[in-house]
């Protein structure tokens, strides 16, 4: 394991990545923000690390987005020291819309797991609460999934 880094460059940050997970795939790397590909059997254990050993504090966003013939669960979490990003993008199959939650690591991410869940239809596996915000609990489908049709679309 890595020492515990407060404030890394994103070149630290891709190179510690990648060696640590070499599963991981380094898409993009800008001046302050380094975008990742990552599979989700270790996607709980990549933000373990990189809220543990790199000093990432706050998950400011996870959204989902429908490409038709998969899901993607997309992260976006901040290191307060120096402003750097790290943006994980996470395949999820459309047979088996599931991701293990990070709300344990990152407690605000528990309403912006709700909120795909809710919009998306991901599960977010050991989530703590995985309830309906937005729409009434008698809803049976996720609006934002472009398989969803709405009423003028019938």
């Amino acid at each position: 394991m890595a020492d515990v880094i407060q404030a890394p460059t994103v070149d630290q940050v891709s190179e510690i990545l990648k060696r640590e997970f070499p599963d991981i795939s380094i898409l993009c790397v800008e001046e302050r923000r380094v975008k990742v590909k990552c599979p989700r059997e270790i996607s709980h254990d990549v933000c373990v690390f990189i809220h543990d050993n790199l000093t990432f504090e706050h998950c400011s966003v996870v959204t989902g987005v429908d490409y038709e013939d998969h899901m993607m669960v997309v992260y976006l979490i901040a290191n307060y020291y120096n402003g750097l990003m790290i943006d994980m993008d996470v395949d999820v199959p459309n047979d088996d819309p599931h991701v293990a939650s990070v709300s344990d690591i990152w407690g605000g991410a528990n309403w912006h797991e709700r909120e795909t869940w809710e919009l998306f239809g991901i599960v977010f596996d050991n989530h703590p609460r995985l309830e309906r915000l937005l729409t009434p609990d008698t809803y049976e489908f996720f609006p934002f999934r472009k398989s969803y049709k709405l009423r003028s679309q019938e």
